[in-house]
This record gives C-alpha cells, structure tokens and sequence, in this order.
C-alpha cells in the first residue's frame, strides 16, 4: 500500500478524500489482521436473516442463546470485560510488529502533519462546497450521531420485537463507552495540541497535563489520538458484524471513515497522526463489543509475513510519507 499526500495544481475533491480512505484502510489492514490472529470463531457466525430492518427471525454472530439472554444492562456490565480482553490481546510478544507498525505509521505522518493540515485549510477555506460536506462529516464523527443510530436501533427493536435491533443498540453504546474510555485515557497521557490552537509547528504535546488546565483549556490538550474517528469505526464495526448480510455497509461506511478523517484536519480539529490509532482502537472495540459472546483468544497466532516501509515523499508544492505494507 502506497500513501503520497501532495498538490500538484487544483486538487479534486476525490483526491482530499483518498488521503483518508488510504490511512483508513492501512489502519483497517492493522487491526483486522491483528483481530484474525486474536480471535477465532467457536461457532459458525452465518446471517441467514433478510434485509437490514426485517430481522425478527434472529440468527447472529453471537449466537440464539446470547440474544435470548440479553439484559439492558450489559451494554455496561460488559465494558471492564472488553478492556481485560482488549488488554490481553493487544499485549504480547506476538502482537509486537503490529505495534510497532502503527508506531511507524503516526511517526511518517507527525513527520507532515503541518504541511498536510495546510494544504487542506487552504482547500477549506477556498472552498465552499468541500467546507460545506467537512462541516457535516465532523458531526458524524462527535458522539451524538452515533447515539442517534443507537435510539432508532433501540426504538426499532423494542417497537417490533426485534432482538437483533435491541442488541446492535446495546453493543454499539457498549463499544462507544469501552473505546471512549481508552481514547481519554489517551488523550489525557499525552496532551497533544490540536492543529488550530497549536503553538508549534505540529501541535506541542504535553505529557500528564495538568487537569484543570485540561478542563479549562481542552483543545490545547486533546488531540490524540481521535475520539471522533474512534467513535465512527466502532459503530460502523458493530452494525455490519450484526447485519453482515448488508454487504455494502462497510465499503460504504470505510468511504464514509475517509470523509470524517479529511474533515476532521481541514477543519483542524485533528491532525493527520491522530486518525490512524484512533481507527485501529474503534476497530478493535466493535469487535469485541459485537462478538463477545462467540471468540476466544487464540495463543498461536503468526506475523512472520509482516512487513512494512516507509519513507518521506517531498514533491514540488507538497510533502507526504509513502507507505509501503504487505503481509
């Protein structure tokens, strides 16, 4: 996979896009590959149900007697259970290069954050069509979006008797919580300025800020990695799992992660560097929050196909990282 951001006279409205679908689906790659060797299936996770909305015969990945189960309660009582797993999974020896990987990966592009945030301010601001769909997409990212889909799930299911509905609403609000939680966490470590506050070059970062200046002071403190970006991803991860019959939604929705991702350092609220662990971190979470009750970790995974370049593109006009994986 090869990432190049550059400007090379007028850039399409395609071209801004592709930048985000690109370090989406790098970040994708990154979980997804490290989601097949944590988890494997104890029983078979087929969908024979129809269309999205007529799901009253329900057949899920977490199986008939998950959902028989179902209290409204666990979209909270699960939470601790998918940080012991998330921790239990992503920390070890084997899961290194992977690390690792993503490591690399926000380096290369810390290293052109501000070259990059530049030229899409200067898209957003000579641009009225293009600050227009940012504008819109950065809602879709901000948390109350996601819990609107969650209400019409929830108001779905309990209207119809849809089990599958009432269940996709609890584990996306469980994964939402799980995954904000961690993203905080986050961003209350490593207090990094966002781009239109920032006072240096690619945003000061601030190790254990203090708190109250935090409060105070959020955008100086809270970009990294990206709660906006976290938050689209695990919803998306969590609505497809349950309706993997509906096999345009995550093409779709990946789209739909490159739009935000550009919008969200257009408008400077995030820098490039922010979007690809906070995509790895939303994938993880809608995974384990919509196949809880069907995985286990599995102890003998293998990376040893992993590899991974990088190296800095500076072009006439522009900088980027090229990015080089294969697995």
């Amino acid at each position: 996979m090869f990432a190049r951001v550059q400007k090379v006279g007028t850039i399409s409205s395609l071209g801004k896009v592709s930048v985000g679908l690109i370090i989406a689906s790098f970040a994708v790659d990154i979980a997804h590959g490290q989601g097949n060797n944590l988890f494997t299936s104890s029983s078979d996770t087929s969908n024979t149900a129809g269309v999205l909305g007529s799901a009253k015969r329900d057949s899920t990945s977490s199986g008939p007697a998950y959902a028989s189960q179902l209290k409204w309660y666990d979209m909270f009582a699960k939470i601790p259970g998918d940080w012991a797993r998330y921790s239990e999974g992503t920390f070890r020896a084997d899961n290194i290069p992977a690390i690792l990987g993503m490591a690399a990966v926000t380096a290369g592009l810390i290293a052109t954050d501000y070259e990059t945030w530049q030229l899409e301010k200067r898209w957003y601001e000579q641009s009225p069509p293009f600050r227009t769909v940012s504008d819109m997409f950065v809602f879709t990212g901000d948390g109350k979006f996601q819990f609107g889909i969650v209400g019409l799930f929830a108001a779905y299911g309990l209207a119809f008797d849809d089990t599958r509905a009432l269940r996709t609403a609890s584990q996306t609000t469980e994964a939402i919580l799980a995954c904000g939680v961690v993203v905080q966490l986050l961003k209350h470590i490593t207090g990094r300025e966002s781009p239109y506050v920032s006072t240096e070059r690619t945003g000061a970062w601030r190790f254990f800020p203090n708190q109250l200046d935090y409060i105070r002071h959020v955008p100086n403190y809270d970009a990294f990695p990206s709660g906006h970006i976290a938050t689209a991803m695990t919803t998306l991860i969590v609505i497809s799992e349950n309706y993997p019959e509906v096999k345009w939604l995550r093409p779709a929705g990946f789209v739909a992660l490159g739009v935000i991702s550009s919008s969200l350092v257009a408008t400077g609220i995030h820098w490039w560097s922010d979007i690809p662990l906070g995509l790895a971190l939303g994938y993880s979470f809608g995974e384990l929050a919509s196949r809880s009750g069907d995985l286990k970790i599995a102890k003998n995974s293998s990376w040893s196909g992993f590899r991974l370049s990088m190296s800095p593109v500076l072009l006439t006009g522009g900088a980027g990282i090229g990015i080089t994986m294969s697995f």
